[in-house]
């Protein structure tokens, strides 16, 4: 009787580990979704959808985008992180997500480093310093705006898409180097920002870059900088923030990366990461990449690499924001 209770033991044992391994030899059989913390028209809803385009042909499934908007993105990192590790549902997250917010909020429902899985890099995301010609027509370049600036302590300000966000803090550094006294206010989202910029509301507005590109060539608004080291292609023209504003080091560009639950399986990590690597380093995305979002593509996108990268961002960002003194609880 032991012998028989052990043998049909064994046997169940061998049919649960062969059942999950079956579902892995499957996949994908169904429509994979890729959930964004970030309004439709994004930068972040633009990317996802244009990499859901060329994965839906690439996997022969349909790969969905989902916008889970709400509390700078933590939503959707919320319920990726509570997703089965199925290879169905993946996050598309920023340097915002999982290593602002980290230090930004006093607690999280989820550990940005242990309840995720890293996918693939997808790409290092600048913001541009905006000015509206019409309210400012007489300031041409980043030392104009600084010059004015001193010139009225505590009088100006500069918007941003909330409390804490890569905007926030990339003027937060602006004005720290810069050493000027400028006022910041938060909106709820990217439009709102934009508009109070357009409006007058505002002076100026650290903005990401596939939203300033565009406001740029349709005359709405002028870029004085970008936040990278090096200048953009989108932006002929326009210099870094460290060198047309005269502070030498400047530099806070984020990144965009795809993640999936922690615990999913090697195999289907490894064969979702090659398929993202596959249609982002194809000629023609990577233009789009670069011509249209401002976006600069990865040299190193692989899995190994994303951690590299995110790991040092959460310590690099974590003084980035005790230093500006944003908190959000």
């Amino acid at each position: 009787m032991l012998r028989i209770l052990s043998i049909a033991t064994l046997a169940a044992a061998s049919l649960a580990a062969a059942v999950p391994a079956a579902a892995q030899d499957k996949w994908p059989s169904r429509p994979i979704t890729i959930v964004g913390g970030f309004p439709n028209g994004s930068g972040v809803d633009l990317y996802a959808r244009k990499l859901g385009q060329g994965l839906t042909e690439t996997l022969g499934v349909p790969v969905v985008v989902e916008a889970r908007t709400g509390a700078g993105g933590n939503v959707a990192s919320d319920v990726v992180s509570r997703a089965a590790p199925d290879g169905y549902t993946f996050l598309f997250g920023t340097a915002g997500t999982h290593a602002i917010n980290a230090a930004l909020y006093k607690s999280l429902s989820f550990d940005v480093w242990n309840d995720f899985s890293h996918i693939a890099l997808l790409g290092d995301v600048p913001n541009v310093l905006l000015v509206n010609p019409k309210k400012h027509p007489d300031i041409k370049t980043c030392k104009d705006l600084i010059a004015l600036a001193r010139k009225n302590p505590g009088k100006m300000n500069y918007s941003s898409t909330g409390n804490g966000t890569s905007g926030h803090l990339a003027g937060a550094q602006f004005t720290n180097q810069a050493k000027v006294q400028i006022m910041h206010v938060p909106y709820r989202g990217q439009g709102p920002a934009m508009t109070a910029l357009l409006s007058g509301e505002v002076d100026f507005f650290f903005n990401q870059s596939a939203p300033s590109i565009a406001a740029v060539q349709s005359g709405q608004v002028i870029a004085l900088g970008v936040t990278t080291s090096k200048p953009l292609e989108a932006l002929p023209g326009v210099p870094t923030v460290a060198e047309g504003c005269g502070l030498p080091g400047y530099e806070s560009s984020t990144w965009y990366g795809l993640f999936g639950p922690a615990k999913l399986p090697a195999d289907i990590q490894k064969r979702f990461s090659d398929a993202v690597i596959k249609e982002m380093s194809k000629p023609e995305f990577q233009r789009w990449l670069i011509d249209s979002q401002g976006i600069t593509p990865p040299t190193d996108p692989s899995p190994a690499a994303f951690e590299r990268v995110h790991k040092a961002d959460i310590k690099r960002w974590a003084e980035v924001v005790k230093q500006s003194g944003a908190r959000v609880d």
